[in-house]
């Protein structure tokens, strides 16, 4: 049959192996538009030649693909584009499940009490932390935002640092409240810098419209645990912030400010068993 022959809507579904209600589903979403629509009648009519873009949008929805990314794939320029917008969308799910399924294991353990056991794999020390004046930028993000804003962020300040008299201690993202897939914070990363007055010039000169500031971070005892880079991606972090409280709680030590992940080691270079974090709650 000639791709540019007409079809009614009932011999298109049959053809693509599709429902009427499915292409009415597709026009509506914006991703198989029918090539004509009788103005009186309002029957809609199909070229031969889009069966094969209707059986493609059906494959990618049972991917539970978003509308949006169906659209990417089904408009490519060409076939190697679409694969690889494709495999692109697939990765990300693989990883999403991937976390998904480390936190199942994480809540199984947690609801069958072996918490104890799961924090018997942390080492929980105190250090004394002295003042520092700290360059900061603070946003509200949620858990899939995070880990490319802290990297970003760190970034910034880090480069910000060479005008304040440059970096002068390990770099840290404090938790001003619980990030989660629904809770967004706020979250603040931070920078330690030498020269308070240059910080306080940058801060009062900057034009990118980001939130930063300058802070004066008094000197801490904060209980701490340090953990690898594998470790550091969620779920498995929050059985570290977890053991860190466990500890607080049994040496009957209180909260003196919002828990934090400082990262001491150069994070591009490290291994996933490298320790590159130390995860670490001020206390009195």
């Amino acid at each position: 049959m000639d791709d540019e022959a007409l079809l009614t809507i009932g011999a298109f579904a049959a053809r693509a192996r599709l429902s009427a209600k499915a292409l009415r589903l597709y026009d509506r979403l914006g991703l198989l538009a029918p090539a004509q629509v009788d103005e009186v009648s309002g029957y809609r009519y199909y070229r031969a030649g889009q069966v094969e873009r209707a059986r493609l949008v059906a494959m990618l929805r049972q991917l539970d693909m978003p509308l949006a990314r169906i659209a990417e794939v089904v408009d490519a320029a060409d076939g190697a584009e679409a694969a690889e917008r494709l495999a692109a969308y697939w990765a990300g799910v693989e990883t999403r499940i991937a976390a998904q399924r480390t936190l199942t294991e994480y809540l199984r353990a947690r609801l069958s009490g072996r918490n104890s056991e799961m924090y018997g794999t942390f080492e929980v020390e105190t250090v004394e932390v002295p003042a520092q004046v700290v360059i900061t930028e603070k946003r509200h993000a949620l858990a899939d935002e995070l880990p490319a804003w802290i990297g970003a962020s760190l970034g910034r300040l880090e480069e910000a640092a060479r005008a304040c008299g440059g970096v002068a201690g390990a770099p840290f993202v404090l938790y001003h409240s619980e990030v989660t897939t629904e809770s967004d914070g706020p979250v603040e990363s931070c920078v330690p810098v030498a020269d308070e007055a240059a910080a306080r010039a940058w801060a009062a000169g900057r034009g990118h419209g980001r939130e930063v500031a300058v802070l004066v971070e008094p000197a801490r005892r904060l209980a701490f645990t340090r953990i690898s880079k594998a470790q550091v991606a969620h779920p498995q972090i929050l059985a570290a912030f977890e053991a860190v409280e466990a500890w607080m709680k049994r040496e009957g030590l209180e909260y003196d400010g919002p828990c934090r992940e400082i990262y001491f080691a150069d994070w591009d270079a490290a291994g996933p068993a490298d320790p590159v974090c130390d995860v670490a709650f001020p206390v009195r």
